[in-house]
């Protein structure tokens, strides 16, 4: 049994929430008492401690190193041994700028209203009692400094009894970078701002503020309007958008030559150098090297750093001049695994073309394996009457083999033509009636029924593909017959003006569903052939526009049909 230890997002909220309150309340007593007392360090250390728990820069788990401890320590130390009222407005300006960043992240005003609290608080905290603190002169009435004693810190104790929902997958904070900036940079202006108004009019510091602010204010009105103007100007955030844009160039250009060279070059090995030969023109690599199997190669400069990616067979090295950062390791590692990608989809097409071409070499060979092995079977009838004749009908025989003789010779040229690539295909077309006694003279020893009709004088037939799907199927009859699954071999043709239907069935055993669902799909166990013999000839039926397909399969009546599906063509 495993234990696990679930954390609650509304408990952590909550948690988080105390915590935030706490720190700003240590702040808040320190700054009310003697900067350089004793307390005030006590109170500015436990606030700095409190900090440590809340902050959302690092993870609690995350390990530190101890170049970053000894800069925490160093500036812990210096806040609260060297406390002035200078590094004080500094240390407000980051608290604010750290709490007002992860606002955005925020999706209901109920979560951002802790933060929003915390905020004004550190802001009013500092405009209204450290800044002044700056100034040699600064006085503060009893009232004053009572309201600021007590009054700011209303905001920090209902911090703690804000509740929200929190999703689980979310983290409670996460700072935004760009806006913590603006706003550190935004209290900086404001604090200095107000600093120098009052030191050149040697005037008020309410009045110097309220100036500042009034200031501060027209400025941002006038560059919300030059963001998005109306008028025809494009703005300050579409020039800014197209400028962040033109950063990536280098890399949207390599994506759409990667593309390209993909649609064009077929071999693995190629597109990789060529592809590799591109990506090193990026303006931060100076060199890459990869290795893929037995094959390798480089491109550039392999110099400076070197970063390496593994995907799959594929090993690429990338140099750049500099050590690089977290952010570009991640954007190398996309590079990396898109070229990976685009490699291995074109290892796959090298791959299947060749299994495509193996299988074209199976089934031409098996196709005509089964022609030799039909032509064979002819020979084998031939042999058997010869064999089985007496005196009396040598005339017969002799017809017989004049007949069949030149037929075979012809099939059997036709089968080694197959075999040549450079001659086209040709479809030979011979007269049915014609074609009709030949296979029944061919077949007369072997105890198959022929029905008879009569077929039209124009009526035509593919010779080729009519004795390979015949014997196909006359063989398969013979070969249950043999078994002792059937003991009635029919075949039968009929030709009228839609097309020609060729019928062979026997009062046999049906066939398994499961394999007759294959047999003009694709191959099928076999121990007395190859298993492809259907399937090739419903292939070539197909090519020439005949479907070949079996009509009845109960017990006592399988038939196969091979019929057209177009009209007869005149001879």
């Amino acid at each position: 049994m495993s234990f696990g230890l679930r954390i609650d997002p509304q408990a952590l909220w909550t948690r988080q929430n105390i915590t935030l309150a706490l720190m700003l309340l240590g702040l808040h007593f320190a700054l009310m008492l003697d900067l350089g007392s004793g307390a005030s360090r006590a109170l500015l250390l436990t606030h700095l401690g409190l900090f440590l728990l809340w902050q959302p820069v690092w993870q609690g788990t995350q390990h530190l190193e101890p170049g970053r401890a000894t800069l925490l320590a160093a500036g812990g130390a210096v806040l609260v041994w060297w406390s002035s009222w200078w590094l004080i407005a500094l240390w407000l300006a980051v608290l604010f700028s750290l709490i007002g960043g992860n606002v955005p992240a925020m999706r209901t005003a109920r979560e951002r209203f802790a933060s929003l609290l915390a905020a004004l608080y550190l802001l009013a905290m500092l405009l209204v009692w450290v800044v002044p603190k700056l100034f040699e002169a600064a006085e503060f009435s009893n009232l004053a400094v009572t309201t600021i004693r007590y009054g700011l810190v209303l905001p920090l104790v209902a911090i703690p009894f804000l509740h929200a929902e929190v999703r689980r997958d979310r983290p409670r904070y996460a700072i935004d970078l760009v806006y913590s900036v603006l706003l550190f940079l935004l209290v900086v202006v404001l604090v200095l701002g107000a600093f120098f108004v009052q030191q050149v009019s040697h005037g008020d510091y309410p009045i110097a503020l309220a100036k500042t602010l009034t200031a501060i204010a027209a400025l941002m009105l006038i560059l919300s309007w030059l963001w998005d103007p109306r008028g025809g100007f494009a703005g300050i955030g579409q020039l800014l958008s197209r400028y962040f844009l033109s950063l990536g160039m280098p890399f949207e250009r390599w994506m759409h030559s990667l593309a390209n060279l993909a649609e064009h070059e077929s071999d693995p090995e190629r597109f990789l150098a060529q592809a590799v030969a591109e990506m090193v023109e990026l303006p931060w690599l100076s060199g890459i090297e990869w290795s893929s199997g037995s094959r390798e190669g480089s491109a550039g400069v392999p110099s400076g750093t070197g970063t390496a990616f593994t995907f799959g067979a594929l090993t690429l090295r990338l140099f750049t001049k500099w050590r690089p950062s977290p952010a570009l390791t991640l954007h190398m590692r996309l590079l990396a695994r898109l070229l990976a990608d685009y490699h291995e989809a074109k290892v796959r097409e090298e791959v299947q073309r060749r299994t495509a071409y193996l299988q074209a070499i199976y089934e031409t060979g098996s196709r005509l394996t089964h022609d030799v092995k039909n032509l064979l079977q002819s020979l084998r009838s031939l042999c058997s009457a010869a064999e089985s004749s007496g005196a009396s009908d040598a005339e017969a025989l002799r017809r017989l083999i004049q007949r069949q003789l030149p037929q075979i010779t012809q099939r059997l040229q036709s089968t080694l033509d197959k075999l040549d690539a450079r001659r086209p295909a040709q479809v030979e077309r011979v007269a049915a009636a014609d074609w009709w006694r030949a296979l029944s003279q061919r077949y007369a020893h072997e105890g198959v029924e022929f029905a008879t009709v009569r077929l039209p004088p124009g009526a035509q037939v593919p010779g080729e593909l009519f004795d390979s799907v015949v014997d196909n199927l006359l063989q398969n009859a013979l070969e249950k017959r043999r078994r002792g699954e059937t003991n009635r071999i029919e075949a039968a043709l009929k030709c009228d003006s839609s097309g020609c239907r060729l019928s062979v069935s026997d009062a046999g055993t049906p066939i398994p569903e499961a394999m007759a669902r294959q047999f003009f799909t694709a191959p099928v166990p076999s121990d007395s052939g190859l298993g492809v013999g259907l399937y090739q000839s419903a292939r070539h039926a197909l090519e020439l526009g005949f479907t070949l397909r079996l009509d009845t399969n109960a017990q006592g009546a399988v038939r196969f049909v091979l019929e057209s599906s177009s009209p007869l063509e005149p001879a």
